[in-house]
């Protein structure tokens, strides 16, 4: 994976980030979910690179090989605020103080963070499969519940380190599959949910998600704020984006002034599944 990358550690202040960065020309940020790293670019990061970009793939805070806060009794630590500020420090050390923003999963919401907290920073932005939490929270159902129960259950507290690292394999391997992964990506996820550092830090995600995002974003709306950049959303066609939304588009445009975005033929993760389709999208909104 990522060959002629550079893979190093970066200190951005609370925390060290692992970073994966290769190429010259618009930098773009590519943010990974839950529960994976920066690996899942690795078919995605370097067709970018071939088409004259600058990829920066980080690990999240908490993920991966990348450090762990403290912890806060709000859960702030790994608030989409925190991490989001991380991600800025991390692009401007890497020379890149305007840059596009793309996320996956819990990363859109980094993503959406990233654009509405540093506006002067991020100058297009796109996002896959989510809406914000809010808008999630505001329309949740029994649908929603029982297909999502793991927001409602990452968030209790101890119980989920207690199931989840009693056999991380179970809870997190039986759908990640090396063949559709890649084998590295695979071993490098496996090495990631099977630490439990690891695992507290992607639960506290989802605690801060149900708290402290939430309210921020709230706090967005009230005050009138918007994503000011070019907006691209992107769904998988095998998600449940429509399925939850109808058109997810209609969510996401009180929250972007130029929004744009069409479905993409996969299943939930796109960056490994559908990698061709998904580099031609972002290369066009991107150029």
């Amino acid at each position: 994976m990522f060959d002629d990358f550079t893979d190093e550690r970066i200190d951005v202040g609370e925390v060290e980030l692992r970073v994966r960065h290769a190429g010259q020309g618009p930098p773009v940020l590519l943010i990974h979910g839950h529960p994976r790293t920066g690996a899942t670019w690795h078919r995605v990061a370097p067709r970018l690179v071939e088409r004259g970009f600058a990829v920066v793939c980080p690990d999240m805070r908490g993920y991966g090989r990348s450090g762990k806060a403290d912890l806060r009794p709000d859960h702030s630590q790994q608030s989409k605020r925190a991490v989001a500020a991380d991600l800025r420090r991390l692009m401007d050390l890497l020379g890149h103080p305007r840059f596009a923003t793309v996320g996956h999963d819990r990363g859109a919401y980094v993503a959406l963070r990233l654009a509405l907290d540093h506006p002067d920073a991020v100058d297009r932005l796109v996002v896959l499969d989510g809406v914000p939490i809010s808008e999630a929270l505001a329309r949740c159902d029994a649908t929603f519940a029982r297909e999502w129960f793991h927001w409602f259950f990452f968030a209790q507290p101890d119980i989920p380190e207690r199931v989840i690292t009693a056999d991380p394999d179970a809870w997190y391997a039986a759908k990640a599959r090396p063949e559709s992964m890649g084998a590295e990506n695979h071993r490098e996820f496996l090495q990631a949910v099977r630490d439990p550092a690891t695992v507290r830090a992607m639960l506290e995600d989802y605690r801060a998600g149900l708290g402290v995002d939430r309210e921020h974003e709230e706090a967005d709306r009230r005050a009138g704020r918007s994503v000011r950049c070019p907006t691209l959303f992107l769904w998988s066609t095998r998600d449940d984006m429509e399925r939850l939304y109808g058109d997810p588009l209609a969510v996401w445009r009180p929250w972007a002034d130029d929004l744009r975005g069409h479905p993409i033929e996969s299943g939930h993760h796109v960056a490994e599944e559908n990698p061709d389709d998904l580099t031609e999208a972002l290369h066009r909104f991107l150029t």
